[in-house]
């Protein structure tokens, strides 16, 4: 099998190389509206915004700064396929404009543009990010009534658009292959992940000068788009990110067996993610063989501790909870290349050599 991945270094509120209806999934984290560390971005699209955060009006700078995201998300609603899903990890904000300190629910405001256009709102996944450091309080103050609740979760929104399922062949080989474990989906479909965390990201790799680039305390884990791409896509789609960062969404991709476009403003995070895609074969096999393993131990587990199960997969011969599991096949990344900002690897069939006695 072999898969594309192109770059487009632009402004993502303009996607003309994209055809409409043509895209399966979007996954993105984009720039958080009244976050400090992205003000500079917002005002640099619309100089409103730097005058109502120097005029101390939170309010109109939170609505200017989800006007120029709603470019984008109105590109989104035309590209992306009838049925097709819509994922946005965003978190919301809280700040102190002048002496008043309060939240900004950029949650709300995003979900509000989806449900008054051709989305469906489907429940979200709460990405809880819990921070133990001592200080964390510091500011609130032990006194009622005037401390603050920390924020410590963020927002997977996810939309579908139109009003009626995505229509895929019902005897289509890629979505068999697709699928996931039977405990995985217990563990992926849960309303609240606890189980990955925020990462630091160093930009300063490649004697690249950190203050061209955006800096981010926690960088969107690779764990994140990994997964929504397995739920809510199958063998060959394609996937989109219009605020691309460093690529983490197109290498979950490329992990995942997808075709992946994204946009990105800055050229220079080409070089970063030049360097991670060295890597892709090794982190490829890596997840692979630890989904499979997984399965094996929790598979082992189970037929001690419930019942014996009467299926079995296909192309790893061990056993599966449900008929839905006996297809899955898992895919490795053989070689890739590039061609001005489009990558083009080839994938074959994951061979599992885990000798444990079933």
């Amino acid at each position: 099998m072999k898969t594309t991945h192109r770059i487009f270094f632009k402004d993502s509120f303009d996607m003309s190389e994209l055809e409409s209806n043509s895209i399966d999934l979007m996954i993105t984290s984009p720039p958080y509206p009244m976050i400090e560390m992205w003000d500079s971005h917002f005002s640099n699209s619309n100089e409103e915004v730097k005058q109502a955060l120097e005029e101390g009006n939170g309010k109109i700078a939170f609505n200017l700064m989800h006007e120029e995201l709603e470019k984008v998300w109105k590109e989104v609603e035309r590209v992306l396929k009838l049925g097709g899903i819509a994922c946005i990890n965003i978190g919301d904000a809280t700040r102190k404009i002048r002496d008043n300190f309060q939240l900004f629910p950029n949650h709300v405001r995003i979900t509000s543009f989806f449900q008054n256009n051709d989305f469906t709102e489907l429940p979200c996944i709460l990405w809880r990010k819990p921070t133990n450091i001592p200080n964390k309080f510091l500011g609130s103050g032990m006194l009622p009534p005037n401390a603050y609740v920390t924020l410590e979760h963020e927002y997977i929104l996810i939309f579908r658009k139109g009003n009626s399922k995505r229509k895929i062949p019902s005897k289509s080989e890629n979505r068999y292959n697709s699928a996931f474990f039977w405990e995985e989906r217990n563990k992926w479909f849960s309303d609240i992940w606890k189980d990955i965390r925020g990462i630091s990201q160093n930009l300063n790799k490649n004697n690249i000068n950190q203050k061209s680039f955006r800096e981010r305390s926690a960088a969107f884990p690779l764990e994140i788009p990994y997964r929504l791409i397995n739920m809510f896509s199958i063998y060959g789609d394609k996937v989109l990110d219009p605020f691309w960062g460093t690529g983490t969404t197109s290498l979950a991709a490329m992990i995942s067996t997808r075709n992946s476009i994204g946009y990105e403003l800055l050229p220079d995070f080409l070089e970063i993610f030049k360097e991670n895609i060295k890597k892709i074969k090794q982190l490829n096999f890596n997840i692979n063989h630890s989904r499979l393993n997984h399965h094996v131990k929790f598979i082992n587990k189970y037929r001690k501790e419930v019942k014996d199960t009467k299926y079995k997969s296909i192309h790893y011969e061990f056993p599966v909870i449900t008929k839905q599991e006996i297809n899955i096949l898992l895919y490795s990344v053989i070689n890739y290349s590039e061609n001005r900002n489009n990558f083009i690897l080839n994938h074959e069939k994951f061979q599992f050599n885990n000798k444990i006695d079933y």
